[in-house]
């Protein structure tokens, strides 16, 4: 847990230095092309982790060093092979855009393989447990930053491509030394066999983060056509008041899945123990934090974050602080759902969560303003958090009657002729440890 959020903490508190340092470097024109250079940069990022990461924290968690090894060199090389496909779909847009988009989106696709390899040692490194590996790869990548972005503003090459090739440079090199730590290779003709042996869970957690990222954008988009741009920098400070906490809630993510896998495979009924707990313990936590937000903001915590625009966002904290919560709640049955293997549930509630927040989001922005949207999302989000555990507690119950053989009951048909019930399936044969989830959507 400790180098879980050290290694977010390290990530996150350099990105958001980098943000700043090039908002106040180079301008609101330049900021906004590095701002749509970076959301394309975590759409490849969500393609790299569905189909090469995610299996690997699922499957090969906590096994022995020879069998990590083996699929690190597939998984790594299949982080490469998306890096290079989309880097190659970055420059054919560059091609067909202009002006400042044009630089930026060049030098992201010439650096995309190495930042998309360089993310995927940081997952390899937790799946065995070495937490500390992964933070001294994030460190070595924000240590060859600084400089040359200190390089840059002397030199005077003040401009989005050369910042964007800076930090993409500097992320290649830290993607270059993971090698060496985990005395692998990246196997880079081995990325289809990847991708095929686990086509019951890539595919499907690719769609999962898609869609995700997908909803943030239509929720963001809705709000600005319905209240204005005011209303999106409103939402977005209280989104970001809630960073601290978020840096503990995405290291979760590094630690608990991998530790999910191998309960799974060492004690399995101990599974929705430790997803309540999960789901519990960040429930405590996002509610601590909301607080500390409530009672310090009016107490000149809030001028001093937000300048002058913290009084229309205080009313946000409550509505945000609910809707963080009910992430919460969801964690804990998506880590038990992603051990288990069962990628078509926990895709299936992805989607509808996605939908509800963006349709209860805009309903509540077109009746209450900004502070209706906000709690929209947080009645989405809890309903969503109901549909997370459903899911889970399906997925137990089928993956017990598999485990103690349990014959389904026939079920009658309209013709009047019985069928077997096809919710219970054989274990996928690609997966070493877990069940795999292998019907389609």
């Amino acid at each position: 847990m400790s180098w879980g959020v050290a290694d977010q903490g390290m990530s996150s508190v350099s990105n958001f230095a980098v943000n700043i340092y090039i908002a106040h470097t180079l301008g609101a024109v330049q900021y906004g092309a590095f701002s749509v250079t970076y959301v394309t940069y975590s759409f490849a990022l969500n393609a790299s982790r569905g189909l090469a990461t995610d299996p690997l924290l699922v499957r090969f968690s906590g096994t022995d060093i020879r069998t990590w090894r083996r699929a690190v060199a597939e998984c790594t090389g299949t982080a490469v092979a998306v890096g290079a496909a989309s880097g190659l779909c970055v420059l054919v847009a560059a091609a067909a855009l202009g002006g400042t988009t044009r630089l930026a989106f060049v030098a992201l696709g010439v650096t995309l393989p190495g930042l998309l390899l360089q993310d995927s040692w940081r997952f390899s490194f937790f799946a065995l447990g070495r937490g500390g590996q992964a933070l001294l790869n994030d460190t070595i990548w924000v240590v060859m930053l600084l400089p040359l972005l200190a390089l840059l503003t002397v030199t005077g090459h003040v401009n989005v491509f050369w910042f964007v090739l800076a930090w993409g440079a500097s992320g290649t090199v830290a993607a270059a030394v993971g090698p060496i730590q985990a005395r692998v290779v990246p196997k880079l003709s081995g990325a289809w066999t990847w991708v095929w042996r686990h086509r019951d869970l890539g595919p499907r957690y690719l769609a999962e983060g898609t869609c995700n990222s997908a909803s943030s954008q239509l929720r963001t988009y809705g709000i600005g056509f319905i209240l204005g741009l005011a209303a999106i920098g409103y939402v977005q400070a209280a989104s970001t008041l809630m960073g601290p906490f978020m840096v503990v809630f995405f290291s979760m993510g590094l630690v608990m899945l991998p530790e999910a896998a191998r309960v799974l495979r060492n004690s399995p009924r101990r599974l929705p123990l430790l997803s309540a707990l999960t789901s519990c313990g960040l429930l405590l936590l996002a509610l601590s934090w909301g607080v500390v937000l409530l009672v310090a903001l009016p107490r000149g915590l809030g001028n001093l974050l937000l300048g002058s625009i913290w009084r229309p966002t205080y009313p946000l904290i409550l509505p945000v602080t609910l809707t963080t919560m009910s992430g919460c709640v969801s964690a804990g049955a998506g880590m038990g759902l992603h051990a288990l293997g069962a990628a078509r549930r926990s895709l299936r509630a992805m989607v509808i969560t996605s939908v509800l927040m963006v349709v209860f989001s805009l309903l509540g922005a077109r009746t209450g303003g900004a502070v209706g949207t906000m709690f929209g999302g947080a009645i989405a989000g809890w309903i969503g958090a109901a549909v997370f555990w459903r899911e889970m507690r399906a997925a137990l119950r089928e993956r017990s009657q598999t485990a103690t053989g349990e014959r389904p009951q026939a079920v009658s048909s309209p013709g009047g002729r019985h069928r077997k019930d096809q919710s219970v399936r054989k274990p996928s044969q690609a997966s070493t440890h877990v069940t795999g989830d292998s019907a389609p959507v």
